[in-house]
């Protein structure tokens, strides 16, 4: 699968590694080295994935993330973030402001490669999927990122957002913690399931009277309930 990528990595050397595994890829690769540049670039050229250092200088990966998932223009590019930090908190972090995948330095060019393509395979899926969901009074465009209830705009994050989507996508059917930990966050290893009920909760807070879709399946996991 041929894409157009956007590198950002104020590295030289690990630009221009990162560069070349993907041009041998068969990808198009477009350098920036800071997040002005960063941003100019993936206004200017759409690309259909971004690999993201986290230190950056002046304007970190984390601000960019943040200002690209707020543009209803590019909210909807796949973002991988590199970075040397490999705590628990900083991979959530990510994730959680919109992220589609996590990356630690150092990195074997080889997974970043396969990473891509998992992520840009995962792209397209959604790509095909319904873009707005109507549920009576509760309606989820996926385009706008937006959430309404009765005409009224509910704010959420980015992984409360893909969390719900899920859940609406597949109504009916019962989705388990660690399949949810899988397809809403892409964790490949198993951990706290806790995570999945704190995020829950949150979401039914903010959904206020609309929280009556979300079905609790004791024991197993939850079900979006028309």
């Amino acid at each position: 699968m041929k894409a157009r990528i956007l590198v950002v990595d104020d590295e030289p050397d690990a630009l221009e590694l990162v560069e070349f595994n993907l041009r041998q890829a068969g990808h198009e690769v477009t350098g920036a080295e800071d997040g002005a540049e960063a941003l100019e670039k993936a206004r200017a050229s759409m690309p259909d994935l971004i690999v993201l250092d986290v230190m950056l200088p002046e304007m970190s990966g984390i601000e960019v993330c943040k200002v690209l998932r707020r543009d209803p223009a590019t909210a909807g590019i796949p973002i991988i973030m590199l970075t040397a930090k490999a705590s628990e908190i900083d991979r959530v972090l990510g994730l959680e402001l919109g992220a589609d995948d996590y990356v630690t330095k150092p990195f074997s060019p080889r997974e970043l490669v396969l990473r891509v393509k998992n992520v840009l395979q995962r792209h397209q899926q959604k790509v095909s999927r319904p873009e707005r969901f109507a549920f009576g009074d509760l309606v989820i465009d996926r385009p706008r990122h937006e959430v309404l209830w009765k005409g009224k705009a509910i704010e959420l994050t980015a992984t409360e957002f893909r969390l719900l989507t899920v859940l609406a996508e597949r109504a009916g059917r019962v989705q388990s913690r660690d399949q949810l930990l899988q397809d809403v966050w892409h964790y490949e290893s198993l951990i706290d399931t806790r995570t999945v009920d704190t995020h829950m909760r949150r979401l039914r807070e903010k959904l206020g009277p609309a929280a009556k879709h979300l079905d609790t399946v004791r024991g197993v996991g939850y079900r979006f309930v028309e």
